[in-house]
């Protein structure tokens, strides 16, 4: 029983085609694009900028997006070769299987999981405190016990059984909605860049980098683990603070490896996969870096808001009723953000069901709309649970340490899988392997290590509870583990599965 036994590229490619498992090809590198957009612009933009340059890094937070992009872009390209690689639903749990072993995968399979039905909930309960907001303004406040913060919040309830109804339905029905949400969101982001212009003050940009300070820093659970580790204490502005609040702002890009998770259903994955996963991903770091400059352009750094900066800093001008326009863009974009949640966390259980890591039945694909709809409801009532009763709002940094670790292995997988196979037809090759795989991983450890020491802790338990799972019952029932089990890479087995995927 091989922990660290692969499942091969060709075997990968051969469950696509199974009548039983097989899902509908219907999206392209527009609709990848805009998903990989839906899922990164979310409430970030409007209050992560404001906050960061607040408090870390001055005017220089500019510059702090563009080292996060830098970053981001690494993983990007990592994620890129793989999914042109090997297109197949799962993102980092199917690259993992293929490169470094079934106990990887299962662990990144598990911390996915983690990421995408955590994540989904706490952007709903967001979706919700904006949409309140929004109907106040409006003149219609939602009654208090059943909003945001309330005894339960219907309203992040209704979203999630709404969207996870949509996610049911089909894969190109939720893409159009995507595509009308993603475009107003854009619209809106766009809109309130080129209105901003009109207040920026030259003034408010000097001092650039404002001198370095040292900041009363977190004690116990709540302090960042590389603080625990070295005793170093943290420093605010300077060059110190653009790369503290590079590591802050790095999570107002986690989202663009979803895009990975829809490799199955993508029509022509080899090309339009890398497309959509590095696009989405520029495109999210112009608007990032122009809403940056804008905002501390507006409004001194030391005078923003650091909660809702965006919006206040046009009231700050005398512009309420932008405020008005931003909620709305906040409520349209956070919708974008949950269904790409929802579609990710589907695929990827999807990938583990078909895999038996996870019970086979779960992976039934509909037979007329070809969506995996077990599984679609399954996670649509969780995380509608979730997000309706449950205070998570401390367990959001639980998120971003699951995306690093499949950032991390998926960097990792790419060095071993051109050493292991070389031979594999690869849409999109990282260049300088394994040197900018490498740093990717380096990277993403980094950012990981400037999570708390309560998260890191949490973290270290549901892997437990995963660990618990896979040698109870996954390893036993893992397909690769059948004795009827064969593997089309191998010399004397035809691989006409592999052909016919890579055809399509």
């Amino acid at each position: 029983m091989n922990l660290l036994r692969t499942k091969s590229v060709e075997q990968s490619l051969a469950d696509t085609d199974e009548p039983e498992f097989r899902l509908k090809k219907s999206l392209s590198a527009l609709d990848l694009t805009l998903f990989g957009v839906g899922v990164v612009i979310g409430a970030g933009i409007f209050t992560l900028t404001g906050r960061v340059a607040h408090e870390v890094a001055g005017p220089a937070v500019v510059i702090s997006f563009a080292v996060a992009a830098v970053a981001c872009a690494l993983a990007a390209m990592c994620y890129a070769e793989f999914a042109s690689t090997v297109p197949v639903s799962g993102s980092a749990y199917t690259f993992s299987y293929a490169s470094l072993g079934e106990l990887f995968a299962w662990i990144i399979g598990w911390d996915l999981i983690l990421e995408m039905f955590l994540g989904a909930s706490v952007v709903a309960q967001g979706w919700s405190s904006y949409l309140g907001v929004l109907m106040e303004q409006l003149g219609y406040p939602i009654p208090a016990a059943i909003g945001y913060g309330g005894t339960v919040d219907v309203m992040a309830i209704l979203l999630v059984l709404v969207l996870g109804a949509l996610m049911t339905f089909g894969i190109k029905e939720s893409m159009r909605v995507n595509l009308v949400l993603v475009f107003i969101k854009l619209f809106i982001v766009i809109f309130v860049i080129v209105a901003g212009i009109m207040f920026i003050d030259p003034a408010n940009y000097s001092p650039f980098v404002p001198e370095a300070q040292v900041i009363e820093s977190a004690k116990g659970f709540s302090q960042p683990l590389l603080q625990f580790l070295s005793g170093v204490e943290p420093t605010a502005f300077g060059v110190g603070g653009i790369f503290a609040g590079a590591a802050l702002v790095f999570f107002a890009y986690i989202g663009f490896d979803v895009v990975a998770t829809t490799a199955e259903e993508t029509k022509r994955p080899q090309r339009d996969l890398p497309i959509g996963i590095i696009a989405s991903l520029a495109i999210c770091t112009v608007l990032y870096c122009a809403v940056a400059l804008v905002v501390t352009g507006m409004v001194s750094y030391e005078d923003l808001d650091p909660n809702a900066a965006l919006a206040n800093a046009f009231v700050y001008h005398g512009q309420e009723w932008m405020a008005t326009l931003i909620s709305a863009g906040a409520v349209a974009g956070l919708t974008t953000v949950v269904l790409t949640l929802l579609i990710g966390a589907t695929r990827v259980i999807f990938a583990m069901s078909r895999d038996a890591l996870l019970p086979l039945a779960l992976a039934k694909v509909h037979p007329t709309r070809r969506t995996p709809w077990v599984i679609s409801i399954l996670v649509t009532i969780i995380v509608a649970i979730v997000a309706g009763f449950t205070p998570v709002g401390v367990l959001e940094e639980m998120v971003n340490i699951g995306t690093l670790s499949a950032f991390v292995l998926v960097s990792i997988g790419v060095i071993a899988l051109r050493r292991s196979r070389p031979d594999l037809k690869r849409g999109f090759r990282v260049p300088w392997s394994p040197w900018l795989p490498a740093l990717s991983a380096l990277i993403c450890v980094y950012l990981m290590l400037n999570l708390t020491v309560g998260t890191w802790l949490r973290f270290l338990a549901w892997l437990a509870v995963g660990f618990v799972i896979y040698f109870a019952y996954s390893r036993r029932h893992s397909r690769l583990g059948q004795p009827g089990y064969v593997d089309p890479s191998l010399p004397h087995v035809v691989s006409h599965h592999r052909e016919d995927a890579e055809d399509s």
